[in-house]
């Protein structure tokens, strides 16, 4: 008692204690998370200068595009799509806004009409656009809004005609923006006349050519502070993105042999047949081996439910499963073979039945559609009644005269791939043509002829020829995948788990060598990568890997596609900024290599004339006609535009000093100087200039405004 009135003396002090402990944790969580705390970008995609991409618009416009590109795509391939779009509109839309480009009413009405004059369902009923309609329609999209209506070939929502609306403007703003770019880049007359000069002025050379390979790479010292002092002068072309290294062990889910066993042992009761209880009453699965021809589709696909569906044809020894060809080729009609593996799937396989096929076959035929047949012309109006009719009266024609057939394939066959060659279809395989086609022509002979029902009307075919003859067979197959069990499944779990555990305390590497792991290393992901090379798209591999509390040696195990872990460890980070010396020296070590073998070359010349230089290097002089600054290459040396432009600032008989170019030192004289004949007209090359100028303009301009954008990319943090 005496502690509970303690505590009612002290209630306010108690209050004041837990609220400061709660406002402290508030506090913690808000400074960790600062973002919370300071207003930024916990909804913000991006920010183009100045201006935010809103993370809920920018999600909706992503689902979108994920449904216009399909099942194919990823949801960060359409992000990137929609990214590209939103950072392109606010790029152009600060250039609008200082330009003050705007779309008015009345030009908004034009750009719809453009945009959708050819749509029925904007069209009066001769077929003109009819405003109207157009605006019914989007005052429907309000006010059935979120649901969607159909347009065409597709469905919207009133946020995708907004969207849509706001695209068409766009576009016509670029367009008058562009416009104005290429009109002001035309080439000058005086332009013309220096591009002019640049190809047609040339010089004869004399030079000698020291190879930087004439001094080997072991003798040329390169030092750690050589490659940093050589990134410092060089930050641009070193210049990297934030990358992450890694390296994973893959546990697969895949059958084990005693998995595969146990699939061969569930395929007895179609080999010998078994007595099933199944909805309160025994039912008997036949024996594969008894099934009769007639009822084989119902007993694969749906007793046995396989899965494979029951093919209904004959297929030449080729296209029986390689694993087992010779012995199923071989069978008697009745006999079953199996079960056999093919690929990822376990099968049971009857012969069905034998007989000898032409190899290739040459028919004519006369097609004759119907309406609601496969690709039917507009025109077509016989219903499927009246071209039997049409078929039938066709057939009773040709019969009695052949040589009427050409007569009517021109007057009434559909079929213009053959109307040309009188309906005639030279030798083919039985491939070629559709099932009821084909089996006329390859099941029949030589002059029988008949009419033929397909997807695409009726055909009166006649077989005028066949070639060769070889067994067929026909062949019916249960077939079921070969996936792991709950067992081999909880196996592949427990031994992801262990490798864990081994590698709190392990190394990695060590740790997958005891258990006998392929240890596959990615390195270079960068932030908004999506797939790891050998287990594919991985995005929650490559946020952890960048998350702000990821360091090297941390490790995690991801679930991967098809079934089955990785276990991930970070190798190294990669900070943005300037690539690291032992990264960068690849790439300069071969350029600071040059400049010191071109030092030490130097060194060793102390001529001054191009023959002095070749016998004291004991290279030989070389002689390169018609050289030119347009094209600065050197015959036998290569592109040398550095020694080009030095040869092209001497007079004739003038000895330059020795040059450093892209592949080795030189020295040249300059022997003749042939200047270009002035034209009296260069208009044809400024407008040369001017095309080759205007088709670029719009994407080297784009390229050039988004490069000076002041772009905040947070995507990594949604996706």
């Amino acid at each position: 008692m005496a502690v509970l009135n303690k505590i009612r003396q002290r209630s306010l002090f108690l209050i004041l204690i837990i609220a400061l402990a709660l406002f402290s944790f508030v506090l913690t969580d808000l400074f960790k998370n600062s973002d919370a705390l300071f207003g930024g970008s916990q909804d913000v995609v991006a920010t183009v200068n100045g201006t935010n991409i809103n993370r809920i618009e920018f999600m909706n416009r992503v689902e979108t595009m994920q449904r216009q590109m399909g099942s194919n795509a990823s949801s960060t391939q359409a992000m990137n799509r929609v990214y590209d779009q939103q950072v392109r509109r606010a790029i152009m839309n600060t250039q609008f806004e200082e330009l003050g480009l705007s779309v008015e009413e009345d030009q908004m009405k034009d750009l719809l009409q453009q945009s959708f004059s050819s749509y029925p369902e904007f069209q009066n009923e001769a077929g003109l656009f009819d405003e109207n309609k157009l605006t019914e329609f989007v005052a429907n999209l309000k006010e059935i809004y979120p649901d969607r209506a159909v347009l065409g070939t597709f469905q919207l929502n009133y946020d995708d005609w907004v969207n849509n609306e706001k695209s068409i403007a766009v576009a016509a703003q670029e367009r008058a923006y562009f416009n104005m770019i290429k009109a002001g880049v035309n080439a000058t007359i005086n332009e013309a006349e220096v591009d002019y000069m640049l190809e047609s002025s040339t010089r004869d050379l004399k030079y000698v050519h020291i190879p930087y390979s004439t001094i080997h790479d072991s003798l040329v010292e390169v030092t750690k502070a050589d490659i940093k002092d050589y990134i410092n002068k060089n930050k641009k072309k070193f210049e990297v993105e934030a990358t992450r290294d890694i390296v994973y062990a893959e546990f697969k889910e895949v059958p084990s042999l005693k998995d595969e066993e146990a699939l061969k042992t569930s395929f007895d009761k179609y080999i010998n047949g078994k007595v099933v209880f199944e909805n309160g009453k025994n039912d008997t699965i036949k024996p594969f081996s008894q099934v009769k021809e007639a009822d084989l589709a119902n007993y694969v696909n749906f007793v046995a439910e396989s899965d494979q569906s029951f093919a209904d044809a004959f297929i030449k020894k080729s296209g029986l499963p390689a694993v087992a060809v010779d012995t199923l080729f071989n069978l008697n009609v009745g006999d079953v073979y199996g079960p056999y593996k093919d690929g990822n799937l376990m099968k049971l396989t009857k012969m069905v039945a034998t007989r000898q096929q032409p190899d290739s076959v040459k028919v004519r035929h006369i097609l004759i559609p119907y309406v609601g047949a496969t690709r039917v012309a507009p025109d077509v109006t016989q219903t499927e009644e009246e071209a039997k009719k049409t078929a039938d009266s066709v057939l009773r024609i040709v019969k009695a005269n052949p040589s009427k057939f050409p007569e009517l394939v021109t007057a009434l066959s559909s079929d213009q791939g053959s109307v040309e060659n009188g309906g005639v279809y030279d030798f083919h395989p039985s491939t070629q043509m559709v099932k009821p086609f084909s089996d006329f022509e390859f099941q029949n002979n030589v002059g029988d002829i008949d009419v033929v029902k397909t997807q695409f009307g009726f055909h009166v075919i006649e077989i005028l020829d066949q070639k060769g003859s070889s067994k067929v067979v026909k062949v019916a197959t249960i077939a079921r995948e070969i996936e792991p069990s709950e067992e081999t499944v909880d196996n592949v779990f427990t031994d992801a788990s262990k490798f864990e555990i081994a590698i709190q305390n392990g190394d990695f590497q060590e740790m997958a060598k005891e258990r006998d792991l392929a240890v596959k290393p990615v390195n270079g992901i960068a932030i908004l990568d999506e797939n790891i090379p050998g287990i594919g798209s991985q995005r929650p591999i490559v946020r952890w890997a960048f998350e702000e509390g990821t360091k090297v040696g941390d490790f995690k195990r991801f679930t991967i596609p098809g079934g089955g872990y990785a276990v991930v460890q970070v190798t190294r980070v990669g900070e943005e900024g300037l690539m690291d010396p032992e990264n960068a020296s690849a790439s300069a070590m071969t350029e600071i290599r040059k400049e010191k073998k071109a030092q030490m070359i130097r060194e060793k010349i102390s001529a001054t004339t191009v023959d002095e230089v070749a016998k004291s290097q004991n290279r030989v002089a070389n002689t390169a006609v018609a050289v030119n600054m347009k094209n600065p290459t050197i015959s036998g040396a290569g592109t040398e535009p550095q020694v080009v432009g030095v040869a092209f600032g001497l007079k004739e008989g003038e000895t330059s000093g020795l040059i450093d170019g892209n592949r080795g030192v030189f020295i040249v004289e300059v022997t003749k100087v042939n200047e270009a004949t002035k034209l009296d007209n260069y208009q044809a090359i400024a407008n040369r200039l001017s095309t080759a100028r205007t088709t670029s303009a719009q994407t080297k301009v784009y390229n050039a405004l988004k490069e000076t954008a002041d772009i905040e990319d947070n995507r990594y943090r949604f996706y």
